[in-house]
């Protein structure tokens, strides 16, 4: 990694440590800085039968930041990936289908009656089975083609939304569909210490084998045939980046609903501060997303004494944010 990119991924990773401070001061029961960063160094020091300040921090809100860090950290990276293999700026996570079967998922472990963790598991599977169908229609025609591949994501997300709108009109107006609608919107209001601990261990390891790849990332850039002459295993590598993005996504959707713009938006300002080499976006990708999403979540908590969606404030966020840096991606386009 070059001096630059040192330089960003220190700053970036500072600046996430501080963000993730302050969000933990926010709330309707307001903390100081001082109050966080000694019941962080007392954690094993606690009185015996806790007080207010570790109750509030360690029981909500460093979970939901753990869990907003590690959302936006898998979408970023997810998104990155995506772009890298599609060879195309304008990708997100959700090309093949893994929100919409995802949705969809949750939605039929909504209408089923299913606790949480159920309906959270149903998430996950119905996005392994969007972008596995997507697939499959895809080998059906030709297993090489990005083209075909793209059409294959195109049908399995309109097959899984009419699946979604089915469900939504099967469901009972009154307690489940408010239901649904809520999944759909995005929240992290469901992120507890035992969700974040299943959370956090696969999407470490989905961002450091996808980051991993990076350099093969980078050949594969240069075109499937260019990418064979340099030893890269092209389809190998293709569908194994596919198969890791599909399941960090499918995890975010499964923990905090359906958030989107950030799989899109965040790569490419990664790629502003670092440059085009994806040994260098993916990391830092993750520190920017995880940034992102906390900022939104602390806007969602903060701006109302009712909490707003998360995911709609993403939405809002990243559009600004995609308008405001559109200028500086043309230009390196048509460079």
């Amino acid at each position: 990694m070059t001096l630059r990119g040192s330089v960003v991924g220190c700053l970036c990773a500072a600046g996430l440590v501080v963000l993730s401070v302050l969000s933990a001061c926010l709330g309707r029961f307001a903390l100081q800085p001082g109050q966080v960063l000694h019941a962080l160094l007392t954690v094993g020091h606690a009185p015996a039968g806790g007080d207010m300040v570790h109750t509030v921090l360690f029981g909500a809100r460093l979970p939901r930041i753990g869990g907003a860090i590690c959302v936006g950290a898998a979408l970023s990276v997810a998104g990155a990936a995506y772009q890298a293999v599609f060879r195309n700026p304008l990708v997100s996570p959700g090309l093949l289908g893994v929100l919409a079967g995802a949705g969809t998922g949750a939605a039929l472990g909504i209408v089923w009656g299913m606790g949480h963790a159920g309906v959270a598991a149903l998430s996950f599977l119905g996005g392994l089975a969007a972008v596995a169908f997507g697939v499959g229609v895809a080998q059906m025609f030709d297993a090489a083609s990005m083209l075909m591949l793209i059409f294959g994501g195109l049908i399995s997300s309109a097959l899984f939304t009419a699946f979604l709108s089915l469900l939504k009109y099967v469901a009972d107006p009154q307690n489940q569909l408010p239901d649904i609608v809520f999944w759909l919107l995005g929240s992290l209001t469901q992120v507890t210490p035992q969700a974040l601990g299943v959370l956090l261990g696969p999407v470490v390891v989905g961002i450091v084998l996808l980051s991993a790849c990076g350099r093969m990332l980078d050949g594969l850039a240069m075109g499937d045939e260019e990418a064979r002459t340099l030893g890269i295993p092209v389809m190998a590598l293709r569908y194994g980046v596919i198969g890791g993005a599909t399941v960090l996504a499918a995890m975010t959707v499964a923990v905090a609903g359906m958030i989107g713009w950030i799989g899109l938006v965040v790569p490419h300002v990664a790629r502003l501060l670092v440059g085009p080499c994806n040994m260098r976006v993916l990391p830092v990708s993750a520190c920017v997303g995880g940034m992102f999403l906390l900022a939104c979540d602390d806007l969602a908590r903060t701006l109302s004494a009712e909490e707003i969606p998360v995911g709609l404030i993403a939405d809002l966020l990243g559009v600004v944010v995609f308008v405001a840096v559109l200028p500086l991606l043309r230009r390196g386009w048509r460079a």
